[in-house]
């Protein structure tokens, strides 16, 4: 497993030629694209840019039950490619008379994601995922932004 940073959020284009976003990752000098909705985009945006919402969104929501539930997210892990499709596991533990219990739930990467960057806790990629979907920092435009504007 590779510890994995945001890159932020891109555009790619879709099958048919439309754009669609991806939050990008940073992992083993690779970058690794993974397509989300546009609500998934912007949920882990907002957070990237610790931009509060005025109502809770779903995943401000859900760290803030498991917080008064006494739980915790330890880290997220994007641990498999089939398909096309990523899959990612969310690790956490609650304290249960003094002793930590362990749980692990399956997770759409992006909801993983967007919980990870809230609660600023790893992000982790396999060796398998980097080795099929990784891609080179070169194989990305991106566009620099103009400090005279």
């Amino acid at each position: 497993m590779h510890e994995a940073e945001v890159e932020g959020i891109g555009v790619g284009v879709g099958d048919d030629g439309s754009n669609v976003p991806a939050v990008v990752l940073a992992a083993r000098g690779e970058y690794l694209p993974i397509i989300v909705t546009p609500d998934q985009a912007q949920a882990i945006q907002l957070a990237l840019n610790g931009e509060p919402f005025e109502r809770p969104l779903t995943h401000d929501l859900l760290v803030e039950m498991i917080t008064e539930f006494g739980g915790a997210i330890d880290g997220v892990r994007i641990d498999d490619l089939a398909d096309g499709t990523f899959f990612a596991k969310i690790d956490a533990e609650r304290y249960e008379s003094g002793e930590p219990r362990q749980f692990v739930f399956d997770a759409r990467p992006s909801d993983a994601i967007a919980l990870a960057v809230r609660v600023d806790c790893p992000i982790q990629v396999s060796d398998d995922v980097l080795d099929l979907a990784g891609q080179p920092p070169s194989s990305f435009d991106v566009g620099e932004i103009d400090d005279d504007s």
